[in-house]
């Protein structure tokens, strides 16, 4: 079985690695070194190693590491190379603190390149977010008697269906090399079960994105947009995916207020075709990567730029907290969504599109409670846009009542904590 899975990992690398290579050649070439054995030195004694696959889970596991003791040695990797600056971004004020951490990417998942990374940082227990079980990975760290958790731990529909037609086999794969899952809800609890996960090894936990503190701001940058807005109300569309841009500029253009909308796409590799989608429309815009310098004393406040495309790595969760209202990407195309809790967490009413079956729970009690509002498509989205600039005491009310969602469900951290110093010592 095992020689069958290697083939098949090969086989499909080889296959995917052209299209990779032609759509995000610039962006995942610089991933190849680490994925493939050339590691960073190791440092400090027996990490615990945590794995974030991308910005999201890297923003998890920051979370969760700032409430660990402060002599533990982390070892953090990711897979998508935005992760990765997400990681290192959110990992350096532990690194400053005088803690030792080393961020690389988690290597591919064969056997010499897996035995490698565990022979450099021997950790002594293995934390995953979210969703991201790999099966050699899992392998390797049940025969060196690595302990090994899941936080956070997430099953979507598409995976519990994946998971389900595997049959027993592939799902003990991946299933029993772990000792304990921390699910986010009960659906996650009940699934986990479902698939044999054992009763002792899954407990509640609760979401970790929920205990994520509020970014500090970035330096200049939210003073710069509230000159360019000159006064007018910003809409934020966060994590936009590809088809999606269009859909939020033609809602935005049906709009008969004078707003400024920050646009950010998901993935970097896009930027430059988004922005091309912008040109193309009479609307005025400014790149982010093309501000000036702050004090150079440019004459924003005589702009009538409409737009802005937030084309950097790790500002839009701090940018949520300008926004008159916040549009969460990934929803109105079928990929799932995103998180609303970035947003929601600044008293921001938050819209979605109908695809969030990545948050359905989290979207569900949103939406019951009053903290978030659904949009059909381009058409609904212009009008929530509409009556929350009409109606800003509505929107402040959503805003409040999403916030107090985020409040009310804190405390994962620490039962998350708990959990895992019941595996193995975190001293």
């Amino acid at each position: 079985m095992w020689f069958l899975y290697q083939l098949a990992m090969a086989a499909g690398l080889g296959l995917a690695a052209p299209v990779l290579l032609a759509r995000r050649g610039r962006h995942y070439l610089a991933t190849l070194p680490a994925r493939l054995g050339h590691l960073p030195a190791a440092r400090g004694q027996r990490p615990l190693w945590l794995h974030a696959a991308s910005v999201g889970e890297a923003g998890v596991a920051a979370t969760f590491a700032r409430a660990l003791p402060a002599g533990l040695d982390l070892l953090v990797t990711t897979v998508t190379p935005t992760g990765q600056a997400a990681a290192k971004k959110l990992f350096d004020p532990l690194a400053e603190a005088g803690r030792s951490v080393v961020v690389t990417y988690l290597p591919f998942d064969f056997d010499p390149l897996v035995s490698r990374f565990l022979e450099r940082y021997g950790p002594r227990a293995l934390v995953l977010f979210e969703s991201e079980l790999w099966p050699f990975v899992l392998r390797s760290c049940r025969r060196r008697g690595i302990p090994v958790a899941v936080l956070n731990a997430r099953v979507s529909d598409r995976s519990f269906a994946r998971m389900r037609r595997a049959g027993g086999l592939g799902r003990r794969a991946l299933l029993d090399p772990v000792q304990r899952f921390g699910a986010q809800s009960p659906q996650d609890e009940d699934r986990l079960r479902s698939l044999g996960a054992s009763d002792g090894a899954v407990s509640l936990t609760g979401n970790l994105k929920f205990d994520t503190p509020e970014p500090a701001p970035v330096a200049g940058l939210e003073r710069t947009l509230r000159e360019l807005a000159g006064g007018r109300p910003v809409l934020v569309a966060g994590s936009t995916m590809p088809g999606e841009e269009p859909i939020v500029l033609d809602a935005f253009e049906r709009l008969d207020h004078e707003a400024l909308l920050v646009l950010a796409p998901r993935h970097p590799e896009r930027f430059d075709e988004v922005w091309r989608e912008i040109e193309g429309r009479s609307l005025g815009a400014f790149r982010r990567s093309a501000f000036p310098p702050e004090g150079s004393g440019a004459p924003w406040r005589e702009s009538t730029s409409r737009v802005v495309l937030l084309d950097s790595l790790g500002e839009l969760a701090s940018i949520y907290r300008l926004a008159a209202a916040a549009f969460i990407g990934g929803s109105l195309v079928p990929t799932g969504g995103h998180n609303p809790i970035e947003a929601a967490r600044f008293g921001v009413p938050v819209l979605v599109g109908p695809s969030m079956e990545n948050f359905r729970r989290i979207a569900r009690d949103f939406e019951a409670e009053g903290g978030l509002t659904v949009t059909g498509d381009g058409e609904a989205l212009s009008r929530a846009w509409r009556r929350f600039l009409d109606r800003p005491d509505e929107a402040a009310e959503q805003g409040r009542l999403g916030r107090a969602i985020v409040n009310r469900n804190r405390g994962a951290v620490e039962r998350s904590v708990e959990l895992l110093s019941g595996l193995v010592d975190l001293a």
